[in-house]
């Protein structure tokens, strides 16, 4: 039979009932406390001040003057003076009359008790008096100090005369003053009783609560802050904790019988925690949190002894083709030769205490001290071991692949003094690297900072360039080979900045695709270029050019690109087969799934797509059999080195049959020479672009020369 539990959750519910119990019984007693109050002043204000005191003047004063009144008719008739003074006078003596006048029908003063009477036979003009003379019947007023009582005195039905009795209002304040000193005195009282039940209220409260405290202090609190002080004895490493002795059945008892357990638990598999938090799980190199404590400390030696490091910020170029194009699987693979190749580096060159570690992705970060050669020293000798070491190919899935990487290199003390801005500038010089070609190193200086700044004014600029105006389109002419004829353009996006003047569209395309600018600026390039190509003539040969966009990745990914073409097209009226969209060879084969549905979109409206910058990736013309596009661009770099060099030269003619045996149009770019455009029309090249032929020209230059008789390859000087 188990025994009744009466645990801790009982235990607070109970205590919290009984205080909730006792705090309404003194809220219940309060508030009755104070109703009664209430009603005590609301009898002794209203009904004895108001209603005893105002009842009382009025009643004597109507009396007294009633009697006057009745007095007064005969000496009044007969006009005896001394009569009327008399009887005014023995009126006027009493103590709460504060004056007596009689006077005749018309209103003037007969008497007021005095011996002169001033007044005598003059009308009455105090406020009270036009009320007085006009009454019919016993008429009250008050003022604020006199309640007056009007009287018409009668013979019969002729009035005679009237009297006006002035009640002193004095003693009657005085009286209700009285009263209410003795209703203070009564409503003090009631609240010295009000507080005397309150003091004992609470006191009972407080005793309440005392005992409260100490059964939770003996219950919870103290086994609360004896789990308090082992929790901190685990958080410093010490997972040997005593067991607390106990004898209760509770929830509490419970937890102090497990504790003891769990201590030892988290001391079986604090090792392996560690061993996870602080390793890359991938490489089992240093992670990023290990490394950050460590430069931490090493950076506190090397300020103590005076001491330099370096840091070596590695990133692997163009990584992510590895996992767009042979998957993720790959990408750790490659990731494994780098590891261990820069491990290799590292112990080879790194010197004594050189710390390596796996940032994430696809960057390294190395540390370095100067073992005895100066910290620079070492920094330079490894990054050069390293251009030299990852920029060999690499074997991943039966395939050689080259990658390389972009280094920077920051120095403490000369850099920066503390870990934050050192990774900082790491990272810096490390793009700088990128930006210099990849496949190099480059150190930190602090004209990095403004080349960064310079980026984040450039895409603060970019984003409102497009309405600011800055912002036009120029098209490279594109002819066709065969008969030398123009046939369409490419439409180009140029930047003039009112101050930095005209900005590279390598620099600027590059600050929108990176902060995704591009996906705003891309529809509106779009739209603006099927409607200027609707205002073009058709060429020489009577045909329709077409005009030909370039479509950026975030728009392939991320963006409704069939729904802006289709919004561009409704609404400037242009045909849909005189557009022509080009995609990136690396968009498209990032996601082919994506990208294969998208062209399917496009094939159906009409639309034709060509790939760019064809033969520059990891993919081969295996690719054109899966993705349905209808052209390729030969990439520039093929077509300039066609004359010197055989294998590109083979290559471009290898791309040129391939294709047309799939059915897909063939363009060259970068035709600069006569040359050039003679070996790419030898090998049936349907379609060339470059400044040999045409530079990038306005709409209106482009019309001009539609305009021209285009039957002959020109000079293009233009």
């Amino acid at each position: 039979m188990n025994r009744f539990r009466f645990g801790l959750q009982a235990r607070f519910l109970l205590a919290s009932g009984a205080a909730l119990l006792v705090v309404t019984i003194i809220v219940a007693l309060m508030l009755a406390r104070q109703a009664k109050a209430q009603q005590e002043l609301l009898r002794n204000g209203v009904e004895v001040v108001s209603q005893v005191l105002d009842h009382s003047v009025k009643e004597r004063g109507t009396a007294l003057a009633q009697g006057l009144a009745d007095s007064l008719v005969n000496p009044l008739y007969y006009e005896d003076l001394a009569a009327i003074g008399a009887l005014v006078r023995n009126t006027t003596a009493q103590e709460s009359v504060s004056y007596v006048l009689v006077h005749d029908a018309e209103g003037d003063l007969i008497h007021d008790g005095s011996i002169d009477v001033a007044g005598y036979g003059q009308p009455m003009h105090d406020p009270l008096a036009q009320s007085a003379v006009a009454a019919q019947k016993l008429l009250l007023q008050e003022s604020p100090s006199v309640l007056e009582v009007d009287l018409p005195i009668h013979i019969g039905d002729l009035r005679i005369g009237g009297l006006r009795v002035g009640m002193d209002l004095k003693p009657v304040q005085a009286q209700e003053a009285a009263a209410m000193r003795a209703l203070s005195q009564r409503l003090e009282e009631s609240r010295r009783r009000q507080w005397l039940w309150l003091t004992a209220l609470m006191a009972a409260l407080v005793v309440f609560a005392s005992a409260t405290a100490l059964y939770i202090q003996r219950t919870m609190v103290r086994p609360i802050r004896w789990l308090s002080s082992a929790a901190q004895r685990i958080e410093r490493g010490d997972y040997q904790i005593e067991e607390q002795p106990t004898r209760r059945g509770d929830e509490i008892s419970d937890l102090l019988r497990t504790f003891n357990g769990m201590s030892q638990s988290i001391a079986r598999h604090d090792r392996e925690v560690r061993q996870m938090a602080y390793t890359d799980a991938l490489t089992g190199l240093t992670n990023r949190l290990a490394f950050r404590e460590t430069l931490e400390e090493r950076l506190h030696e090397a300020r103590q002894d005076g001491q330099s490091l370096a840091l070596l910020f590695i990133d692997i170029d163009e990584f992510k083709r590895v996992n767009d194009t042979l998957g993720h699987e790959a990408g750790d693979d490659a990731l494994l030769q780098f590891a261990q190749r820069i491990a290799t580096s590292v112990d080879q060159v790194g010197g004594h205490g050189a710390l390596l570690s796996r940032f994430g992705g696809d960057e390294f970060v190395i540390l370095v001290g100067d073992s005895g050669r100066g910290a620079a020293e070492v920094a330079a000798k490894l990054a050069e071991r390293l251009v030299v070491e990852l920029g060999q190919p690499l074997q991943v899935q039966q395939r050689e692949i080259f990658l390389g990487s972009s280094i920077g290199i920051t120095l403490f003390p000369e850099d920066a003094n503390g870990a934050t801005a050192l990774l900082k500038n790491g990272d810096i010089a490390m793009y700088q690297a990128k930006l210099a070609g990849k496949n190099c190193f480059r150190y930190y200086n602090r004209a990095m900072d403004h080349a960064v700044e310079r980026r984040l004014y450039l895409e603060q600029e970019l984003r409102g360039a497009w309405d600011r105006g800055e912002l036009r389109l120029v098209y490279q002419p594109i002819f066709r080979t065969r008969d030398h004829i123009l046939v369409g353009a490419e439409v180009l996006l140029r930047w003039n900045h009112p101050t930095l003047g005209s900005i590279p569209p390598s620099v600027f395309i590059d600050v929108a695709e990176q902060s995704g600018l591009i996906q705003a600026l891309g529809p509106k390039v779009l739209h603006a270029a099927c409607e200027q190509a609707m205002t073009w003539p058709r060429n020489v040969m009577g045909e329709e050019i077409f005009i030909s966009v370039n479509v950026s990745p975030r728009q392939l990914r991320n963006g409704d690109l069939v729904g802006e073409v289709e919004t561009s097209l409704h609404a400037s009226g242009l045909a849909a087969s005189r557009l022509h969209l080009e995609l990136t060879e690396t968009a498209v084969i990032g996601d082919e799934i994506l990208a294969v549905t998208l062209l399917e979109r496009l094939h159906r409206a009409g639309v034709r797509v060509w790939l760019d910058d064809f033969g520059t990736g990891f993919s081969g013309l295996s690719h054109l059999r899966q993705v349905p596009v209808d052209g390729v661009k030969i990439d520039r770099s093929f077509v300039a080195d066609m004359e010197r060099d055989p294998d590109d030269l083979a290559l471009t003619t290898a791309i040129i049959a391939m294709a047309h045996a799939l059915g897909i149009t063939v363009v060259a770019e970068g035709v600069e020479q006569r040359a050039q455009f003679e070996l790419l029309s030898q090998r049936g090249c349907d379609l060339v672009q470059g400044y040999w032929l045409g530079r990038p020209l306005d709409a209106d230059a482009l019309v001009q020369l539609l305009e021209h008789d285009m039957v002959s390859v020109p000079s293009m000087l233009v």
